[in-house]
């Protein structure tokens, strides 16, 4: 696999629950992590003292961040929107010569700042909040 450029991996919203995705405009970085709890089962009869899991339990989890600038009012005002009501609308992530990745997310955090010669900034930081589906590409 070649290098991917970071543009390339985007974060779309649900913008009216339609199905229709719309890219989180003004973002210049974005992440996305996925974690699993583990079940251990390690027992006084487990094979050399090693650790043995329960396959197939435990919870899992994606959490999304990003950050960027204010671009475009309408994603910006459904971002706000989003957070203040602690909606859980399904968002896209799109990795490039991966897949996407969907499913309902909450945004934990909105952050914005800002300097006095620069840009008006923000991050956000999202949780899933339900099952997730993979799409390869």
């Amino acid at each position: 696999m070649t290098a991917q450029n970071g543009k390339d991996l985007l974060l779309k919203v649900d913008l009216t629950g339609d199905g229709q995705f719309q890219t989180l405009a003004g973002l210049r970085a974005t992440r996305i992590s996925f974690n699993a709890e583990t079940i251990d089962v390690t027992s006084l009869e487990s094979q050399g003292g090693w650790r043995e899991l329960l396959g197939g339990a435990g919870v899992r989890s994606a959490s999304l961040s990003g950050s960027g600038v204010f671009k475009d009012h309408s994603t910006d005002e459904r971002t706000r929107q989003i957070f203040f009501q602690a909606e859980t609308p399904n968002f896209q992530v799109l990795i490039p010569d991966f897949g996407i990745i969907q499913g309902a997310f909450q945004i934990t955090a909105l952050e914005y700042a800002g300097s006095f010669n620069g840009e008006a900034t923000y991050e956000l930081s999202l949780s899933s909040a339900g099952a997730l589906d993979f799409m390869a590409v």
